[in-house]
């Protein structure tokens, strides 16, 4: 008999009450179980049950046991898993969800690569700038863009991004380029709804946080919308670069208040924690984090 074999009945009927329980959740015989429970406590050398005719209560040392071999037997079994993980090719249905313009923009591309690579793996993809709850909502993993504020998910960070202002020459050539975030007042600022605060606009003066309060008629609630207005001469925008690079590279809208940049905010993979990461998940973050690695969004992806 193996040793394991013993621990395993051991923790089985701690939780189960009675060798009859945990004789059935491992699938053997009464007497077997017996057998497992009488060689383990032979090996220690010490009593773990106390036994009645009624019921089974662990010992002093039997409930020490128990609280430290459970913990061993779970990080065995883990380890167990995460190798037979990685030897096996991952497949399943993986459900992901990402911001709206991000994922339609940059994410879709890579994740039609990877599909392609991993012919085993079901891409459920939702896109939409809602806050999802991945345990609630049974999603496997999320891509997000900005600040970690969820501390109950692991956080992997693919790639920096910024928010930036953005106007085109056509409306500095009539209302000025503004110097300072505090001219920002006396402009036509374009409002991406979708900010947590979208009616102030953050920046940073020599290391120290500013924030600026802007007012516009038009409001969208998409950062394209935004910059496609800006393109068009009617206002600044604040959008974030992976949506303003082609347009910047190609001379459309031109980049302000260089000097008072925010710090730079990230795009992440988010999933809950866990002691074991489905290998569909673990390939899909690794490779996103190799896609993503010093991305360059003035390059359209194709």
């Amino acid at each position: 008999m193996d040793r394991l074999d013993c621990d395993r009945l051991f923790v089985a009927v701690m939780e189960t009450g009675s060798l009859a329980g945990a004789a059935a959740r491992l699938g053997l015989s009464s007497g077997q179980a017996s057998k497992l429970l009488a060689r383990l406590e032979s090996d220690l050398g010490v009593r773990l049950l106390n036994r009645t005719t009624r019921a089974l209560s662990p010992t002093e040392v039997g409930q020490a046991y128990y609280d430290r071999i459970r913990a061993i037997l779970d990080d065995l079994d883990t380890l167990d898993a995460q190798v037979k993980d990685r030897a096996a090719t991952p497949r399943g249905r993986l459900r992901l969800t990402a911001p709206l313009t991000f994922g339609t923009l940059w994410l879709a591309p890579a994740l039609n690569d990877f599909a392609n690579l991993y012919r085993e793996i079901e891409l459920d993809v939702s896109f939409t700038d809602r806050m999802v709850n991945l345990v609630d909502e049974g999603f496997d993993a999320a891509i997000r863009a900005g600040r970690v504020t969820d501390s109950s998910l692991i956080a992997r960070k693919l790639c920096d991004m910024r928010t930036i202002p953005v106007a085109s020459d056509g409306y500095l050539h009539i209302h000025g380029t503004p110097a300072h975030p505090a001219d920002l007042s006396r402009h036509h600022c374009i409002i991406d709804t979708n900010f947590r605060d979208p009616l102030v606009w953050r920046f940073r003066d020599k290391g120290t946080p500013l924030t600026q309060p802007v007012t516009g008629r038009l409001r969208y609630s998409n950062a394209e919308a935004c910059l496609g207005a800006a393109e068009m001469g009617l206002g600044i925008a604040h959008v974030p670069d992976f949506v303003a690079g082609p347009s910047l590279a190609a001379g459309r809208v031109r980049a302000l208040l260089c000097d008072f940049g925010d710090e730079a905010g990230g795009i992440y993979a988010m999933y809950p924690p866990g002691k074991h990461l489905a290998a569909k998940v673990r390939h899909l973050v690794d490779y996103l984090a190799t896609r993503f690695k010093g991305a360059d969004w003035s390059v359209p992806p194709q």
